[in-house]
């Protein structure tokens, strides 16, 4: 499974520019699901069919936070808008790339006194990107206005835990991918989603899921831990306790029934988990509740530390787990 998160994590997709990582991932799924379907904003949508009659939707996003070239400077220099959610303060000093060009990102500062306080209130006004270019006419032919861009990290291996870039959400997709390796003839149909644009407003799952009779939806994402030292006190989530079940975020409440049917199946199939309540962020579930008359939607949550820096981590015990929960869903009728 190492093998996988690799090789997806060190993908570049940005938020609306998600072919590549669609292309790997229907590379790995492609010979285990019944049909693959490419919706009209770019989701990824395969399906699993079922002994059953009832449908659960399983989605994990593609897309990954990002930068945009917006304004080129005389000595080739770029300034740059966040595409979803990348602090200011995480880019400095931090390598980026953008159309394979390899770089680091400063920030302004003409004396000691603008430094410290550019510094101290960082803002992407005093941000810039130095890729090495020469010139305004080098940088507009390599990179020019309208690029997107990502961190420029790589996977490495812990042991019982990974780092990498863009694991929130590559991590949900390696569980999808797994999964559907797993199953066979599951009792339920599975429909699995990898869907585009969550880190600017959920806007994949917001229709992936509008052709399609579903009972209930998952969504498959990251979420905050609160096992390094002076986190948020109102946070219980830990690595290495297994996935969680969520409750809310700041997007929405999550069914009840689908929380109960979720816990139930934990117990049943010997599961460890934990119970989320997250004081901000949310998931794709808040898509699939408004789509059509409403779908019942919850969230399947792992644990991970540095979320949207470039060196996120997660431990492979909830991986794992989260395949085995996973899996268990789609063989226990709804």
């Amino acid at each position: 499974m190492k093998e996988l998160i690799k090789k997806l994590t060190e993908i570049t997709s940005p938020s609306g520019r998600e072919d590549k990582i669609r292309e790997a991932i229907i590379e790995e799924i492609k010979d285990y699901v019944d049909e693959i379907n490419i919706d009209k904003l770019g989701n990824l949508i395969a399906i699993k069919k079922g002994t059953g009659d009832k449908t659960i939707l399983f989605d994990a996003h593609m897309d990954e936070i990002g930068l945009v070239v917006t304004h080129i400077t005389d000595d080739g220099f770029l300034r740059i808008e966040p595409v979803g959610g990348v602090n200011p303060r995480v880019l400095i000093g931090a390598m980026v790339q953008f159309n394979g060009y390899v770089g680091v990102v400063g920030f302004e500062g003409e004396t000691v006194e603008e430094y410290s306080k550019n510094q101290t209130n960082l803002t992407f006004d005093v941000l810039y990107v130095d890729l090495g270019f020469k010139s305004r006419e080098e940088a507009e032919e390599k990179t020019p206005i309208g690029t997107f861009g990502t961190y420029y990290a790589h996977f490495n291996d812990l042991g019982g835990k990974v780092v990498s870039k863009s694991l929130d959400d590559r991590i949900g997709c390696v569980a999808l991918i797994e999964t559907i390796k797993k199953l066979d003839k599951p009792e339920n149909n599975v429909i699995f989603v990898f869907s585009v644009q969550e880190e600017v407003g959920l806007i994949g799952a917001s229709v992936a899921g509008f052709n399609y009779d579903v009972d209930m939806a998952i969504a498959v994402d990251v979420t905050a831990s609160s096992d390094t030292p002076k986190y948020f006190k109102r946070i219980s989530m830990k690595l290495d306790e297994g996935p969680t079940i969520k409750v809310k975020d700041s997007a929405t409440v999550s069914d009840r029934v689908v929380v109960e049917h979720l816990k139930k199946i934990a117990k049943k199939e010997n599961i460890k988990h934990q119970m989320e309540v997250l004081i901000f962020g949310g998931t794709n579930a808040a898509g699939y509740q408004l789509t059509k008359s409403g779908i019942p939607s919850g969230t399947i949550s792992i644990p991970t530390r540095y979320i949207h820096t470039p060196h996120e981590m997660v431990s492979m015990f909830d991986v794992e787990e989260t395949v085995k929960f996973l899996v268990a869903l789609a063989n226990n009728s709804l």
